[in-house]
């Protein structure tokens, strides 16, 4: 039997063994039933997912979330917003919390794998610390998130950035988001007293199926996110004269059509000469007034582009609306530009944490990527505040969104032991 010096022994009996020497692994099975499990409330005939935030099918699965935090040693909460929050001391109080989660919300007839995998992630890997004894220096923070995916609700209200007029919309449950925060047990009108400041936190991460489909094609296992695409949306009205489709003679026709077609292609054409990740959409083509009999008077397309850099976004719209301009003119119509709205700003995540998610999954013997994410997530309004990161993980031909989306228990397993593995090192390394 190997002996210890006295001193030694002393350090043990004060200084609990951190475990960070150990070789430790979340449960696997446990993991995936309880995802399965999960993924009972709201499951429809057709194989989806009507989890949707406000619904008896949330409040429902809630409580057996809360449950499951209760039994990993969490120390359970609702806020204002209607967040659940799970905390776990540290070893040193002095210590900002390190804190990570996801939301369980869903899209009408969704998937189960969305934002559930960060969340009962987050959970399993505060049940493994606790089951094997290691106490961290930083307290914990496990948040499950309101309404993700109607509006980022939760996290917009932790950053203070959800306004009283976000409250009056209304969520696909029926119910305004003011409604529905109370019906989750939060307390709207006291949500300004939430926002958390910089500084109040270490670190947030997030584990998350990737939504495309970069890991799944070339069969790697973790993606390291560089950070989350900025989103900008304009509308484009080419205005013409509408007009009798049978007794107007084509050349005499001022058909806004005809350049608006040439604009879809074009932004394709644009979007697509320029390196990187970048993507340009246009989703929506309105002819108005709208009859097959009838030459429009005005069409309306929308465009939309994403990437990580603001910059780069406007200098691509730039030459995209040189040619619509030029489109128009060619066609001798008018054209008017309306700049929607920001949808949302880039979020990077954080050089450190990045390089620390890449170095622990290769140390377990995972394959990484580096890339963008292309969806928003709460990570994104978490990165106003604090520094943050997101772990992905492969999903079935990238489909999320809809009944079909899947990942592995494989694949979840080591999405979570990543992040296991992340928050202890960000424990040894933030001060």
């Amino acid at each position: 039997m190997k002996k210890y010096p006295f001193s030694f022994l002393i350090l043990l009996f004060f200084f609990p063994f951190s475990g960070y020497s150990q070789e430790i692994s979340i449960n696997s099975d446990r993991l995936h039933e309880r995802l399965m499990k999960l993924s009972t409330y709201g499951k429809n005939e057709a194989g989806g997912s009507d989890r949707q935030a406000f619904t008896k099918h949330d409040i429902e699965a809630r409580e057996y979330v809360k449950k499951l935090m209760e039994d990993a040693g969490l120390e359970v909460s609702v806020d204002f917003a209607a967040n659940i929050i799970g905390k776990k001391a540290g070893r040193n109080p002095n210590l900002k919390p390190i804190a990570f989660g996801s939301h369980i919300d869903e899209v009408p007839n969704g998937g189960d794998y969305d934002g559930p995998i960060g969340s009962l992630g987050a959970i399993e890997v505060v049940k493994t610390l606790t089951e094997n004894g290691i106490e961290t220096e930083h307290p914990l923070e496990v948040i499950i998130f309101t309404n993700e995916e109607g509006g980022v609700v939760g996290s917009r209200a932790l950053v203070g950035a959800l306004s009283q007029e976000a409250l009056q919309v209304v969520s696909s449950s029926g119910l305004t988001q003011y409604e529905g925060i109370k019906a989750l047990g939060g307390n709207p009108d006291r949500i300004p007293e939430l926002k958390r400041n910089k500084g109040e936190l270490a670190s947030f991460l997030e584990l998350h199926i990737e939504q495309g489909g970069n890991l799944y094609t070339e069969k790697l296992d973790i993606g390291v996110v560089e950070g989350i695409v900025a989103i900008e949306w304009w509308e484009f009205s080419f205005l013409g004269k509408a007009n009798h489709a049978g007794t107007t003679p084509m050349k005499m026709r001022k058909d806004p059509m005809l350049p608006a077609a040439k604009f879809v292609l074009a932004v394709n054409e644009i979007v697509t000469s320029y390196e990187g990740n970048q993507v340009g959409t246009v989703g929506k083509i309105q002819a108005f007034p709208g009859a097959g009999n009838v030459i429009p008077g005005a069409v309306k397309v929308n465009l939309e582009i994403r990437d990580l850099s603001s910059e780069k976004i406007w200098e691509i719209y730039s030459e995209i609306e040189k040619r619509a301009k030029k489109l128009a003119s060619e066609s001798e119509i008018g054209l008017e530009i309306k700049h929607i709205e920001v949808a949302s700003k880039p979020a990077l995540a954080d050089p450190l944490i990045r390089e620390i998610i890449k170095s622990q999954a290769e140390k377990l013997g995972f394959s990484t990527k580096s890339l963008p994410s292309g969806a928003g997530h709460d990570a994104q309004e978490m990165a106003r505040i604090v520094p943050m990161g997101m772990i992905f993980i492969p999903s079935k031909d990238g489909i999320s969104h809809a009944p079909a989306e899947f990942s592995t228990k494989e694949d979840i397993a080591n999405g979570a032991n990543v992040l296991l593995n992340t928050i202890l090192e960000l424990d040894k390394k933030l001060k």
